[in-house]
Parts: C-alpha cells; structure tokens; sequence
C-alpha cells in the first residue's frame, strides 16, 4: 500500500471522532467543519477499504474493524509527537509549547501562582494548560497529547515516571455558625462525617475524603441528602449556603477564598495531618526531561513563596 495519501491530520480526525462518538463535537476538537471533518474520513476510509464507523440515526458506533484502526492511529499520531520531542530536546529549553494537564481540584489555584514566575523565568514559552479529572489527564499524557501532568499521587494505573512538588493538607470547612466553628482545636475522630458534601465521582479528591471520613463511605448517617460539587467553588459555595461541610486542599483555601465571611476554615489535629502528595509526572520516554524538570523547579519556587505548604526536597526524583 503507497501510504502517500495517509496524512497525521486524517488520523486525528479518526481520533477524534473515537472519542466523542460525534462528527460536530470531533470537528470542533479539531478546528476545523464537520463537512471538512466527514470528507476526509470518508477518504480515509476508502483508501483503507475499512468502514471505521457506522453512521445512523443513533448516533456514531465505531465498527469492529474499525477500533483496531483507531487504536494504531493513537499509536502513530504519539510516535509523530515522539519525534518532535526528540527533535526538540538539543535545542533551548523551554521555548516554544508546552502541554501541561492539572487535576481540576489544584488548577485554579496553582496556575496563579506560576504565570508570573513564568512569565519573567521563561519568556518564550507558551505554556497550554489542561484542566480534568486524574482518569482523562492520564489517559492524554499515555497517548502524547500531554506533555506532563499534575495529579495526586501515587497514580497506580500507568508507568510514569514521578517527580515530587509538595504535600497539600486538607482544611475542614464549615459554614460561620457551625457549632466546629469557634472550638480551640478540631481532631480527626471530629469531622462531621454525615455532614460531608462531596465532589462528583471521578474527583480523587472525593476518594481522599471518604477515606478520612468511612462511615460516610458506608452510607451511615443522615448525610446531606446525596448532594454533590462539580467544582471546588461550586462546593464552598454550598459550604456557605449552610448546606453541609467538607474537606478543602490548602491552596484552594489560600487562593481561592472569596466566601471568607460565610465560610470558616479549621486544620485538622491528632495523628498524620490528612492530605494529599501532589507531584509532576511525565512520560517514562519523553524526549524534554530537562523541560520537566525545569519546570518542576519553577513550581516548587512558586509554591514555596506563596508559604503554608511544604515543598518536597530538590534531589527527590524516582521512577514508578
């Protein structure tokens, strides 16, 4: 077969329509018409002799030849970028673009605290921010869309290799008038367990709170009637309303606290203070390990000057 007619362009139209199991949302992803989108994957398809999908009044279903097609196009369209990484690698540090992924429960206050740093550190470069939730920011970084990540750490399902930031403490927060709100100290055997609101599934934030919290795991309790957050902000804002309470990270208190005259913030005593080990991870192959690390630096500076949270140690770097 003469593969002149395969483009890398085609391959994330075919991609992209994978994922959404949608020719409009696909198209948009990538930029471009949905007419221009179908036409070239009709293309596709013809000069592959495969029906990648089957197109019908109930939506898009990808065909059973044509998922192994769609998996080999992620395993090209991540090679392409493999090569741009390799090509990169020997030229100037940190110019250029740079794909970073951020956990949605850190990105809104840790992005703040970096673009000044950035800004005068490492003017050339464009850093492209994703936020998402752990599963779908992995699920990028395996497939090259991402260069790096920021998520709570450990992250079991995928060989990366780890590079320590910092450990965040978890800060209970209750409404002004709630009884926590004005006693000297509040220990862990205190948290009010059948009043915690949670994030929607898939946060690893809502996980990390169930843990502290196991009789709210089990269902025990009056609870706060199956109420969930989609978003940190969203939360606090229930928090405020008297709603219920729940467990925020230290930047997002820090950063964030616009609701500081409804809102009341208490640390947590007795034993290992709760939290969670945020930490940079990359692609085990990437080409631009230098970058990460550079850019790990800069982190580690901004965090540190902001105060409250504590850095982990320069040198510490390991490979899961």
């Amino acid at each position: 077969m003469n593969l002149a007619g395969l483009s890398f362009r085609d391959l994330e139209y075919v991609t992209a329509v994978g994922e959404h199991l949608h020719f409009g949302k696909a198209a948009q992803s990538c930029a471009v018409s949905q007419p221009t989108l179908s036409a070239q994957i009709r293309k596709l398809e013809e000069f592959l002799g495969v029906v990648i999908f089957e197109r019908g009044g109930r939506g898009v279903l990808v065909t059973e030849r044509g998922e192994p097609v769609i998996a080999q196009a992620r395993v090209i369209l991540a090679e392409g970028r493999r090569l741009g990484e390799i090509a990169q690698a020997g030229a100037e540090p940190l110019v250029g673009t740079f794909r970073l992924g951020v956990i949605a429960t850190l990105c809104p206050y840790l992005v703040p605290l970096l673009l000044q740093p950035l800004r005068e550190r490492y003017p050339r470069l464009r850093l492209l921010f994703t936020e998402g939730l752990t599963a779908s920011l992995v699920q990028a970084l395996e497939a090259g869309e991402l260069d790096a990540i920021v998520a709570s750490a450990p992250i079991k399902e995928a060989e990366f290799t780890t590079l320590p930031l910092f450990r965040e403490p978890f800060i209970l927060a209750v409404p002004r008038d709630h009884p926590l709100a004005t006693i000297d100290r509040v220990d862990q055997e205190d948290l009010p367990a059948d009043e915690l609101i949670l994030l929607n599934e898939g946060h690893c934030l809502r996980d990390q709170a169930l843990l502290l919290c196991p009789s709210r795991a089990r269902g025990s309790g009056r609870g706060t009637d199956g109420l969930q957050a989609a978003s940190l902000e969203t939360l606090r804002q229930m928090i405020g309303a008297g709603i219920g309470c729940s467990l925020l990270p230290q930047l997002a208190v820090q950063i964030g606290a616009l609701l500081d005259d409804m809102v009341a913030y208490r640390k947590i005593h007795g034993g290992v203070t709760p939290g969670r080990d945020v930490a940079l991870f990359h692609r085990t192959s990437f080409g631009r390990i230098r970058e990460v690390r550079m850019l790990r630096e800069l982190m580690l500076d901004a965090v540190a000057a902001a105060g409250t949270i504590e850095v982990h140690a320069r040198p510490s770097t390991r490979r899961r």
